[in-house]
């Protein structure tokens, strides 16, 4: 039925079918891009009753792409090659709710409205592409799509520095990406179909380069390549070359000064999308590509990737407690929970990974509440510093209901969706120092930190803003509570991070059987520690 090309290339096509509606048909642009995430939630649906609990590759759809005969250098192949598993299978059903909320939340958008939701369309079916692509080149060509609408999302529709904001964004991203080609391309020379018999057929396949019998012996990335530095160097660079790629993305420590920047300038629904979906490539990188491709450098630097991880959790934190702006406070939150999920993929254990997905899963739940939240606050008053608001609860009580929740949420106490996620990730990271010698204990115990900075950044906004005697200080009429289409946004997250938190077993049972099988592949440790 191709339900994920569908899934795919609906919005893409849409976005182009805008051009063509002339722009006296303003009011056309958002019921159409509203009408396919509908259609996309309904195509959703369907992935779900013919998908399976079970671990592996499902609703699999491969074609043949480009294949080029490059004399003595081989025959390139590529495939437009995408499928479904249990880390991309929730990460896209995600994608799809978050990208529904985002357009009813770009209702408001008066400025160029139809290259607004042109770009917006387009950006919808890059974010899906790429959590469902197997191929390599394929990914990054969806991958790299997402920047040049990100980039004019934010420059054209975000605030007052947005160019800045935007053009940092834009050379961040183009950093990561460019390093994650250079190890494409070594990937390339590196790896061969299986079934290749005169002549070496290169290809981009995914799955053929998890697999070490398909290195060519003697390219630079095969398991015997050598060079100055001894044995496994060419492979330890092309893993830290992927590792920095992807946690630009993240963004962990030192690579996230973009990331407040761009969240404080963008429009809410923008803020939205990135907070809760791009910020995801980072982590899912990592478990797609750099770790099942680079099985002995990731477990060589996962006292580096559980380091950069413990960083970023405490001091995104404690930025965020520092932080005067809501929306900058909420950007610094994310640089810290996207800390956890570095630290449970490090444990290299069935928990910690679980918790890992789970987190990034969560977190996009809990991020695009977090951002509605701000953005509502922000169209009435034009104004985000905290030291301006006082005793909100006293005039928007189902506001303030809905704030409580979210921040909960993100502060991970139970029965919230960031609950579950944070306690697997730590009993993953405790474990590896018994089960696999990856990570110290002292990681897990500092990282704990993280949690007691996220109850007091929280609690100090829930007081200083919420409670108290009501004042605001840069708005001349009174406060006004939810409207319909707020409603409409918020609940459906705030159901979303219950929901998740009392029966987490809705996701895992999804999760678990991949990250069971993706830990599977790390033993025996021994060939990899001591070759």
């Amino acid at each position: 039925m191709y339900l994920l090309s569908l899934l795919i290339f609906i919005p893409i096509v849409a976005g182009l079918a805008v051009i063509l509606i002339p722009s006296r048909y303003s009011g056309s642009f958002r019921v159409l891009s509203l009408a396919v995430c509908l259609i996309q939630s309904i195509i959703l649906i369907l992935i779900f009753t013919e998908y399976n609990s079970e671990s592996g590759f499902q609703l699999i759809e491969k074609i043949p792409w480009i294949s080029l005969d490059l004399g003595t250098w081989g025959v390139l192949k590529a495939e437009y090659f995408i499928a479904l598993d249990g880390l991309s299978l929730p990460l896209v059903a995600l994608s799809v709710g978050i990208l529904l909320i985002a357009t009813i939340s770009s209702w408001t958008i008066d400025k160029n409205r139809k290259g607004y939701f042109i770009l917006l369309l387009i950006l919808n079916g890059a974010i899906i592409g790429s959590f469902c692509a197997l191929d390599f080149l394929l990914f990054y060509v969806f991958f790299e799509f997402m920047l040049l609408p990100m980039y004019f999302l934010i420059g054209i529709w975000g605030g007052p520095k947005r160019e800045y904001a935007s053009i940092k964004f834009f050379l961040y991203t183009l950093l990561g990406s460019i390093l994650i080609l250079i190890v494409i391309v070594g990937l390339y020379l590196s790896v061969k179909t299986p079934d290749a018999s005169d002549r070496v057929v290169h290809t981009f396949n995914v799955l053929h380069m998890q697999d070490a019998a398909n290195l060519i012996s003697g390219s630079a990335l095969a398991l015997d390549s050598t060079s100055l530095l001894g044995p496994y160097s060419f492979r330890l660079w092309a893993f830290l070359l992927l590792f920095i790629g992807f946690i630009i993305k993240l963004p962990a420590v030192p690579f996230h000064t973009w990331l407040p920047d761009a969240h404080v300038e963008a429009p809410t629904p923008v803020s939205v999308i990135l907070a809760a979906l791009l910020l995801k490539f980072g982590g899912y990188g990592l478990l797609r590509f750099a770790y099942p491709i680079f099985p002995d450098s990731a477990i060589y630097f996962s006292w580096l990737v559980g380091f950069v991880g413990l960083v970023s959790i405490i001091y995104g934190a404690l930025n965020a407690l520092s932080s005067k702006d809501l929306k900058r406070l909420i950007a610094y939150s994310s640089v810290s929970h996207m800390g956890f999920v570095l630290l449970g993929i490090a444990s290299a254990t069935v928990e910690g990974v679980t918790g890992a997905v789970y987190q990034m899963v969560s977190h996009g739940i809990i991020s695009a509440m977090l951002f509605l939240i701000a953005g509502v606050l922000y169209d009435r008053t034009n104004d985000r510093l905290i030291e301006n608001y006082s005793g909100l609860a006293v005039k928007m009580k189902s506001y303030t209901a809905f704030v409580l929740i979210a921040f909960f949420a993100s502060m991970g106490l139970p029965g919230f969706a960031g609950f579950m996620g944070e306690v697997m990730i730590f009993f993953g990271a405790f474990q590896s120092q018994s089960m696999n010698g990856l990570l110290p204990t002292w990681m897990a115990i500092t990282a704990t930190l993280g949690l007691l900075l996220g109850a007091g950044y929280y609690l100090w906004t829930i007081q200083r803003m919420f409670y108290g005697t009501y004042a605001v200080r840069n708005s001349l009429t009174d406060l006004t509570d939810l409207n319909r289409r707020e409603y409409l946004m918020l609940l459906p997250l705030a159901l979303a991070a219950l929901l998740f938190g009392i029966l987490p077993q809705l996701l895992l049972n999804f999760i678990n059987p991949f990250a069971t099988e993706f830990v599977s592949t790390w033993f025996p440790f021994e060939k990899f520690i001591n070759p």
